[in-house]
């Protein structure tokens, strides 16, 4: 007998028939004698259409009452499947998030989960109930519903899986793994059996839309088992698992991709110790986040400094740049939206010399042009051209050998 949080994405609720698919995916798992509770969204496309009466009453409207508004989508998902459930003849009960509660910090709209108290619920499962768990949502310091961010509701899941010490997380969604990149882009890509935290936190946050990136943070803090499968589908999914269950550790595991990328240049920025702090900390403060960084040689007191920023953080990174360029002392600040971040995924890397040079290799012989170079541990990334995503992944792919046979 296993403790079990199954946590089912939008599509995987978007009509009363997957509803139902889904009550009997947990009936199926409660029969097998498993603790089981559940998280949902809200159901395919009603957040989306929320979020724009907000936007269409007030394009500045107030946080909070939003947060009241989106939270609504999973509170409707929730008492349908509780329902469902009822009707297979399975014990269930929906809870919103201020029930159990999550708590979480008073940062609407963005909400980081700070502690879910379980005890309740670890009863009620022991005595064979099923909790159907609004995904998303938590109560404030203030008493007010907060949310996640988008792509919350695979953070409650795992938070939810961390406070009942439960066994693993599933996570159904419209895929039914990870896989070595898009195969959209790539047919011949592979599914994982297993992925390291690590590697799926760093293909997350470069583009991979399997899992919101957040989760995958928790889910490594916490040590928390998490498994990707198809909500259509019977058959094995992917395990993000700590480093030591992997036994034969690939070289290289992904090729990620981003093509929300922007590029910024500020040319002949005086070369003096503070420069740096000036220019990222006024992006900081104008909630900018910042990725790719070089700095060129010194030349004559002046340096080049370039940057990548998320594309919808473009314009505010400009303004912000402007407001400080007598500050900051640079010559001229230039944009550049047309570039993507290709990276390539590994903890392989640790002990494997030659992969940035097949990388770099791989590219050139595609006639693809590097901007900017960054590394860690276990990535490399490089900025090109946005019209070359597709080549680059290609050629990549089949340059570390993860085309399927």
């Amino acid at each position: 007998m296993a403790r079990l949080v199954m946590k089912f994405g939008g599509t995987s609720v978007a009509d009363l028939d997957r509803i139902r698919n889904v009550a009997s995916r947990v009936k199926r798992e409660v029969e097998a004698g498993h603790e089981v509770a559940v998280v949902v969204s809200a159901m395919a496309g009603v957040t989306n259409q929320l979020v724009a009466w907000c936007q269409a009453l007030s394009p500045l409207h107030d946080a909070r009452e939003y947060d009241a508004v989106v939270a609504t989508g999973e509170e409707v998902t929730s008492g349908l499947t509780a329902i469902a459930l009822q009707t297979l003849g399975v014990d269930a009960r929906s809870w919103q998030g201020w029930q159990i509660p999550v708590m979480t910090d008073g940062a609407h709209g963005k909400a980081r989960v700070e502690r879910i108290e379980g005890a309740e619920l670890i009863q009620r499962m022991q005595a064979g109930q099923v909790p159907v768990v609004c995904g998303f949502q938590g109560l404030g310091p203030d008493n007010r519903v907060t949310t996640l961010g988008r792509g919350g509701s695979d953070l409650s899941a795992v938070a939810l899986a961390a406070a009942l010490e439960a066994d693993r997380c599933d996570i159904f969604t419209d895929v039914d793994g990870v896989y070595t990149t898009d195969p959209r882009i790539v047919p011949k890509a592979r599914k994982l059996d297993r992925i390291a935290y690590e590697e799926m936190l760093e293909m997350a946050s470069l583009g991979a839309k399997v899992l919101q990136t957040r989760s995958v943070e928790l889910a490594m803090k916490e040590r928390v088992r998490v498994q990707v499968l198809s909500s259509f589908e019977d058959k094995p999914g992917t395990l993000v698992v700590d480093e030591d269950e992997i036994v034969e550790k690939e070289l290289v595991s992904g090729i990620a991709y981003s093509r929300d990328e922007a590029k910024v240049t500020l040319r002949h920025v005086p070369d003096r110790p503070g420069v740096a702090a000036a220019v990222f900390g006024s992006l900081a403060e104008a909630h900018v986040n910042v990725d790719m960084i070089v700095q060129n040689v010194s030349a004559e007191g002046t340096t080049d400094m370039t940057f990548t920023v998320g594309k919808a953080d473009l314009a505010r990174a400009m303004d912000t740049l402007g407001g400080k360029r007598e500050a900051i002392g640079y010559a001229e600040v230039t944009a550049d939206a047309g570039v993507a971040k290709i990276s390539v995924v590994g903890i392989g890397m640790r002990s494997h010399a030659g992969v940035a040079n097949t990388m770099f290799q791989a590219l050139a012989g595609r006639g693809i042009n590097i901007e900017v170079i960054t590394t860690s541990e276990i990535k490399i990334s490089v900025l090109i051209r946005e019209d070359a995503t597709e080549l680059a992944v290609r050629a990549l792919h089949a340059a570390y050998g993860l085309d399927a046979s």
